[in-house]
């Protein structure tokens, strides 16, 4: 059997594998946007309209604050009062923090509501955004196809099966009470094994980066198992976690779902980091072939400690981007930042922070050591070459 015979039969049986998997799990989720849904932000009577005349605008004042103010008339676009009028007043009854001013031909989210006596009152509730995101959504998949080429496709497809992966395979599985951690572990072990091999193809490379990604993965989540118990973390720092509670009458156990969010963060830096670093592997093995393990070894750190200090840095960064109102919060405060870090939703995103940032730092040596292990030996493995692909793709 020929090389490309083998690829070709392997792509084949890994979309068969993931359609058998996935499939299922799509026809399920569609079946239930028919049933009733419970609106979170919203309530069910709000629905989407827009803005076809400004009837009025002007000034006004609230309490010590003078603030735009307008009134204008949308139309409704969906739901029960498709097509009717309504005056939706902007400015008047609260203190907004920001004035956005509100134009013909905008989109409002209104809710619409009945009292028992019949008469219908209709509010202002929020700016629709939905176009927006769809268009920013675009650029993003313009922009990477641009500069990507076909990796651009192949990546936006892996980011695709990983949203599927967590939103057909995760989540449900822990909604029906399956053990969060063990729902998350086989859920990310299949992302890996999958969203690689679709992005970087079948080849020697992608194999070195999977087993990296997945002694990487164990060692977090045994690094994250043994802080959460010891820092004794109950998961309920997020106040999310008491709605969540309260939806599953306290069935669900939140402490594994804060073990499964720490893997699921660290997976998404560290399939860019293993296969980096992979690459890196043999791309300097290609450049001066006959080195032997300690040689290649040794110069294939030498990047990966750079890549590592970058992406830990990032992590921190994005933590503390994501984190930046709560830090503003204690500057404008006496705080005592040595008892401040005991608080539970502090000392949740300090454990999955460092948690995170060790598994990177366990991922490159791994990752380096299993990459060159296999380069160095690629010309003695006979026909076992056929099947394991090319070096680097």
């Amino acid at each position: 059997m020929s090389r490309k015979t083998f690829m070709i039969i392997i792509q084949v049986g890994a979309i068969i594998l993931l359609a058998v998997i996935l499939i299922p799990k799509i026809i399920d989720f569609i079946n239930q946007t028919g049933t009733e849904e419970t609106v979170i932000g919203y309530s069910t009577g709000t629905v989407t309209t827009k803005v076809d005349a400004i009837l009025e605008e002007g000034d006004i004042t609230l309490g010590e604050v003078t603030q735009t103010f307008q009134v204008v008339s949308v139309i409704v676009e969906e739901g029960e009062f498709t097509g009717q009028h309504f005056e939706i007043e902007y400015g008047t009854r609260q203190i907004l923090h920001q004035i956005t001013h509100i134009n013909i031909g905008d989109r409002l989210l209104v809710t619409i509501s009945k009292s028992p006596d019949g008469a219908v009152a209709a509010h202002f509730t929020d700016f629709h955004r939905s176009n927006s995101l769809i268009f920013l959504f675009g650029i993003f998949v313009v922009v990477s196809i641009l500069i990507s080429g076909w990796k651009g496709v192949r990546s936006l497809i892996g980011i695709l099966l990983s949203l599927s992966v967590i939103i057909l395979i995760i989540l449900p599985g822990i909604q029906e009470g399956k053990d969060p951690l063990a729902v998350s572990i086989f859920g990310t072990f299949l992302f890996v094994a999958f969203s690689l091999y679709i992005v970087y193809g079948w080849t020697v490379k992608t194999h070195a980066a999977v087993l990296g990604s997945l002694l990487a993965l164990t060692i977090t989540g045994v690094l994250a198992f043994v802080f959460v118990k010891q820092a004794r973390l109950t998961g309920y720092g997020d106040e999310n976690m008491f709605y969540i509670s309260e939806l599953t009458q306290n069935t669900l156990d939140v402490r594994s779902l804060l073990l499964a969010g720490i893997l699921i963060g660290t997976l998404g830096v560290l399939d860019d980091l293993v296969i980096a670093q992979a690459s890196s592997v043999f791309e300097l093995y290609r450049n001066k072939p006959g080195q032997s393990f300690k040689e290649l070894y040794k110069s294939a750190m030498n990047i990966g400690q750079d890549h590592i200090a970058a992406t830990v840095n990032t992590l921190v960064l994005a933590y503390a981007g994501a984190s930046l109102p709560m830090l503003l919060l204690f500057s404008f405060r006496n705080v005592d930042y040595g008892l401040a870090i005991n608080l539970e939703y502090i000392a949740e995103e300090f454990v999955r922070t460092m948690v995170g940032s060790l598994g990177l730092f366990a991922a490159v040596p791994i990752t380096t050591a299993l990459a060159t292990l296999i380069a160095v030996n690629y010309r003695n493995l006979g026909k076992i070459k056929t099947y394991l692909g090319p070096l680097n793709g």
